[in-house]
């Protein structure tokens, strides 16, 4: 029973999150892109190819779901150099930004 409950919950918040997705004001948008190609781009590649960190193209993150994706940009990877960004951006921006990544940006 209480796999059900977290499944339902896991669903909650992420129909919750796709719906604030869109409260991202456009300035903040552009914050987090230039976050995005600085920042991320010095671990995965300033084109974000791949680097000391993987590439974040749309192709190699096409299998992963876009609440796993803003939930390693949140907490990072322990054991790894991938640092958590929470002190940076909220959950709601870390999934903006992983459905970004998934839809593709060129720096």
């Amino acid at each position: 029973m209480p796999r059900v409950f977290a499944a339902i919950a896991a669903l909650l918040v992420a129909g919750t999150c796709s719906a604030l997705a869109a409260d991202i004001h456009p300035t903040r948008q552009a914050e987090l892109l230039y976050l995005l190609k600085q920042d991320c781009g010095a671990c995965h590649g300033m084109r974000l190819k791949g680097g000391l960190g993987p590439a974040l193209t749309a192709e190699r993150l096409a299998p992963y779901d876009v609440d796993f994706l803003a939930l390693t940009i949140i907490q990072g990877r322990p054991g790894t150099p991938m640092p958590p960004w929470s002190p940076f951006m909220t959950k709601n921006e870390a999934r903006w930004l992983a459905q970004q990544l998934q839809q593709g940006i060129h720096p």
